[in-house]
């Protein structure tokens, strides 16, 4: 069996040369726009170019990420970039957009597509999906178990690619809204503000309750060889050239011989990252959240100042070149300085400020050793591709517009218990999603006369995440419904239509994220019958859209944090506070944590506005609402006269998603 892929992040010139000198088999990569690390330097189209000659020196292949979602109006520079990635010759283009994958798919077919993890994907399903689509490689979801990617790796005819090492996020990759939330800043488009690494208050204390470790499975390298996982895949394009090669030789160390791990893992020990954990691959996953949000090696504290002289503890002994960190909690910004000069006095450290202000008992890390050196240059190449041709753009771009005609106002409705589905007037709605747990739908009866009498209004909603071992029991449970006459079904996973039979009615829910036209004529091409609008899209794109068929979700809590971690907090108290005031609460269901706002997302006083566009379309999600025999009519009844709900907010329809 051939040996994993070793690929490696690169997010400027030194990072390049350090994975290329490290012993990367591949390198994964962003230019200046669509990709999900927009705070990283990145390259140019010329810089690429170089790049490409380079590593082909070395038989390295060159992975692009395009891994963010795309607004319609960003479509004719996507169409553009796409042209470039074409005649460039990449190895592969990294996609999370369903828009992106059917244009690329439809107009620039020699493109190899990979699908990120932003997409999602997490049994084999969704890979086979992916495979049976044209895509040809998955990166797997970092929240799965070792026995779920064996099964998974056994059934998936795509080639799969798998995190090893490098910072986790605390939601499912791409199922994140916290930042966007928090100010418009979407980790969806690669500007992610990282609010798991902030603290929260809970049950009167104050804690980092979703600062995860970093991810290492050195350890399990020979497995994930054994086991036919086809690319080991590490975290880090914001990371130096110094972190980029001693990660690659760690990881080529373990993958050339089994007898090379002791030695890989001391590499690994001066990566400059956070505390480690094997996370969901490892035995308790408890232990994956710290107390220490700052990346590099802990070392010790600031034991005494005197002037410019500082003596510190550490376990490591601090050498000449090391960069030092110094962090103080709540502190502003980070001071750093590099080593000159150590001296050893009494068990300590002893160095100098060269003037900087440290304050005692500050947190020391290891932010760098200096040791190597790489380039820091790449040079621009001569871009002399062609450009695409005015009218061939436009007729792409034209067709995938939408002619639409407004009908009658639709109003759905989303519950998730049975208690809910008491309350319902279902001759007040066009159709209700059922979003129950696996315990509740054991216990539906779906040949209740109640059930029987509005069966062409019920909707199955399947849910984000579907575990490889449960894919067997939500076949059953849609096999069940279809037996009696429920036809109609909401899914969250574009994979998940595999699991329906023919003649049913599909409708993608706001998971499945259309921001752009392409993504609407895609999935209506794959006979999907309704879609919903992302939560987190803003008035603007989604005015500049011509599909305007889908369903507007105008009232709902959003899932800020998705998560398979367990969040611990002393007490019963499900209530928090994040350091900018937002009042949270927290819910574990199904095996999933999900935190969100105390207060709703409503857009019900913008109904007339958005009658005016052409959207006539709208979701009511009742999920964390407390259970109450009026509340659905009565949110319908401001929705119809357009007036506003309070208390509430309107997320990013307002002020833009950037």
């Amino acid at each position: 069996m051939q040996a994993p892929e070793l690929l490696l992040p690169v997010g400027n010139p030194e990072s390049f040369y350090a994975a290329l000198r490290g012993g990367a088999n591949a390198i994964y990569l962003g230019l200046k726009q669509f990709n999900a690390r927009g705070r990283a330097k990145n390259f140019t189209n010329g810089q690429l170019v170089t790049l490409l000659n380079e590593a082909k020196k070395y038989q390295v292949q060159v992975y692009i990420t395009l891994n963010t979602v795309i607004k319609n109006a960003e479509l004719p520079e996507l169409l553009e970039y796409l042209n470039f990635l074409n005649q460039a010759g990449v190895s592969a283009v990294i996609i999370q957009d369903w828009g992106v994958y059917f244009i690329a798919r439809s107009y620039f077919p020699k493109l190899v597509l990979h699908a990120s993890t932003q997409m999602g994907i997490h049994n084999s399903t969704g890979a086979n999906y992916a495979h049976k689509k044209g895509i040809e490689r998955v990166v797997l979801a970092r929240e799965l178990t070792l026995s779920e990617l064996t099964k998974i790796c056994k059934k998936s005819k795509a080639e799969t690619e798998v995190f090893i090492h490098g910072a986790l996020c605390y939601s499912f990759s791409g199922m994140c809204l916290y930042s966007s939330y928090a100010g418009g800043r979407g980790a969806n488009r690669g500007l992610c503000t990282q609010p798991c690494r902030r603290n929260y208050s809970a049950a009167k204390s104050t804690d980092y309750l979703f600062n995860l470790k970093d991810n290492q499975l050195i350890d399990l390298v020979p497995r994930f060889g054994r086991m036919g996982v086809s690319s080991l895949k590490i975290e880090g394009r914001m990371k130096s050239g110094e972190y980029s090669f001693r990660v690659a030789k760690a990881y080529r160390l373990a993958l050339d011989s089994q007898q090379n791990i002791n030695e890989a893992k001391k590499l690994l020990a001066l990566d400059f990252g956070r505390e480690k954990t094997a996370y969901f691959m490892g035995k308790d996953v408890k232990l994956a959240i710290s107390d220490r949000t700052v990346a590099g090696v802990y070392l010790g504290q600031v034991k005494r100042t005197r002037g410019q002289l500082l003596w510190i503890s550490s376990e490591i002994a601090i050498e000449p070149g090391f960069r030092l960190r110094f962090h103080v909690a709540n502190a502003d910004k980070q001071q750093t300085i590099k080593v000159k000069e150590v001296i050893e006095e009494d068990g300590l450290f002893r160095i100098n400020t060269d003037g900087k202000q440290i304050k005692n008992n500050s947190e020391v890390y290891l932010s760098g050793i200096n040791d190597v050196k790489f380039p820091s240059k790449l040079d621009e190449s001569k871009d002399n591709f062609r450009q695409l041709k005015f009218g061939h753009k436009q007729k792409i771009l034209n067709a995938l517009k939408a002619k639409n005609t407004i009908g009658r106002d639709e109003f759905f409705f989303r519950i998730n218990s049975m208690e809910w589905l008491k309350k319902m007037n279902l001759n007040e709605m066009d159709g209700l999603f059922l979003s129950f747990s696996k315990i509740t739908w054991s216990r539906f009866d779906p040949e209740l006369p109640f059930i029987q009498k509005f069966r062409d209004k019920i909707y199955v909603e399947l849910p984000k995440f579907i575990q490889q071992d449960a894919i067997q029991f939500y076949r059953e449970l849609i096999a069940r419904m279809v037996k009696s006459g429920i036809r109609s079904f909401v899914i969250s996973h574009l994979s998940q239509k595999e699991l329906i039979p023919p003649k049913c009615k599909i409708v993608c829910n706001e998971n499945v994220y259309v921001f752009n036209d392409a993504a609407a004529t895609f999935l209506k091409n794959e006979g999907v019958a309704l879609f919903s609008y992302p939560q987190e899209i803003d008035f603007e794109t989604m005015f500049s859209l011509t599909h305007k068929d889908g369903i507007v979700p105008v009232y709902f809590y959003p899932e800020l944090f998705y998560s398979r971690m367990p969040v611990q907090i002393d007490g019963t108290e499900a209530e928090l506070i994040d350091d900018m005031k937002i009042k949270l609460k927290r819910f574990r269901r199904n095996g999933i944590t999900s935190i969100v706002p105390r207060i709703p997302v409503s857009i019900s006083q913008s109904k007339n506005k958005l009658r005016k566009n052409g959207f006539y379309r709208y979701l009511i999600d009742l999920s964390y609402e407390p259970v109450s025999k009026h509340r659905a009519k009565t949110i319908k009844s401001r929705v119809l006269r357009s007036e506003q709900i309070q208390p509430s907010n309107t997320f990013n329809f307002n002020k833009g998603l950037k």
